[in-house]
């Protein structure tokens, strides 16, 4: 397979070819394939999760986890002090005593504090073995039906990736491991871990680039290469979100794509986890609606998908919302695909999901919305914005 050309000319220069990339649709496919990676494991094990819950299905994995370490293998996990507050201490101590190196990211202070810092989260899903098989995704590590088998799975994606991919995401890993362990352990210097060779590439593998969001370099990555996608889009725009509150640079880029013809088309919560931010997002409703965006809201199960496909061409997934805890504050990581087939492969999933299992959102339904409703949109978006300009981390004219 050969990569498509168009969108960006950063995408095309940044892209790794020779890579053998599968798409995984929801838990259902992501964690037997992560579990059968872990299997394999011989000498290191990287896993990142924003949430790493006491289900059945972070059990499972704590124990593969566990299983790596007993054999042999150094096993390193980060999960973030937010997002798995919830991990039980008798869970992190059974890790441990098996040989697993774990690492809260920012543990939650005692009492409240307000501190920038503490809105500085790791959301990203990522996992590398033996520095030849890596996963980057939207998934966290819990079960996808709430502990019940008759109930549809969340709808999120993620990717196995073999060749030279995996060394980009091994080295974003061991970078923050290394900085995590100086800090976590006070050490005179970062920690020295082994390195492995670049896998090598595929002959007729597939394109795609890394694209991280971090607080130093890569402040804006994400949101720049989501501009240049949809800015240069000419035909259709094709966009699952599970929490969408885009600033102003990336709604004016839809709004302006909507306007010169581009079918513009977002799959969005049906059923709202965070209802702040749903609240929030119902407030930009109207005027995409008004400029010609179109609009379903996802039924089946939770939606917990941050993918987008611009003109079957350019195609994005990973842990970033369009939101700005994910574009301008935490720790993020997306795969840009260049490769036609797993573009069209993505577009196929997203287009069934929406055609099929979204229900249209209506201008009209949303100005007549019930005006408790209304108050709370308004009240949410601007609670937002004010949120925002105190962290002195965004300035109020961007959201």
């Amino acid at each position: 397979m050969t990569a498509s050309t168009g969108s960006s000319s950063e995408d095309r220069a940044g892209a790794t070819p020779g890579n053998r990339l599968t798409l995984l649709e929801t838990g259902d496919a992501y964690f037997p394939a992560l579990l059968a990676a872990l299997d394999e494991a011989r000498i290191e094990v990287h896993l990142e999760t924003y949430i790493f819950a006491d289900d059945r299905t972070g059990l499972r994995v704590a124990e593969a986890l566990a299983a790596c370490a007993r054999r042999g293998c150094a096993v390193r996990v980060v999960v973030d002090g937010f997002g798995s507050r919830n991990l039980p201490p008798a869970l992190h101590e059974s890790l441990a005593r098996a040989g697993v190196e774990l690492i809260v990211y920012r543990p939650l202070p005692k009492g409240f504090s307000l501190h920038v810092q503490h809105l500085r989260r790791l959301h990203r899903k990522l996992a590398v073995i033996d520095g030849r098989i890596g996963f980057c995704g939207g998934i966290n590590v819990l079960d996808d039906r709430h502990g019940r088998d008759d109930l549809p799975p969340r709808f999120d994606f993620a990717v196995r990736v073999e060749g030279p991919l995996v060394a980009d995401l091994h080295r974003l890993m061991r970078r923050l491991w290394r900085l995590l362990s100086w800090h976590a352990l006070q050490l005179p210097r970062p920690l020295r871990l082994p390195r492995f060779p670049t896998p090598p590439g595929f002959p007729e593998g597939h394109t795609a680039r890394l694209v991280t969001r971090d607080n130093l370099r890569h402040r804006r990555a994400i949101e720049d290469a989501y501009l240049a996608a949809l800015t240069e889009a000419h035909s259709d725009i094709m966009i699952a979100c599970a929490y969408f509150l885009p600033g102003r640079r990336i709604r004016q880029a839809l709004i302006e794509a909507a306007q010169r013809g581009v079918r513009v088309r977002l799959l969005l919560q049906g059923h709202p986890d965070h209802l702040l931010i749903h609240s929030a997002a119902l407030a930009m409703y109207d005027r995409l609606l008004g400029a010609g965006v179109e609009i379903r809201e996802y039924q089946p199960a939770h939606l917990h998908a941050k993918a987008a496909v611009v003109d079957s061409e350019w195609a994005t997934l990973g842990s970033s919302n369009i939101d700005p805890f994910s574009l301008w504050l935490s720790r993020e990581a997306n795969l840009v695909l260049r490769d036609a087939s797993l573009v069209a492969l993505l577009h196929r999933s997203l287009e069934q999901a929406y055609t099929h299992e979204g229900v249209a959102v209506t201008r009209e339904a949303s100005r007549v919305l019930p005006l408790g409703l209304r108050l709370r949109a308004r009240v949410a978006y601007h609670a937002g914005r004010l949120l925002l300009a105190l962290t002195g981390l965004v300035a109020r004219d961007e959201f």
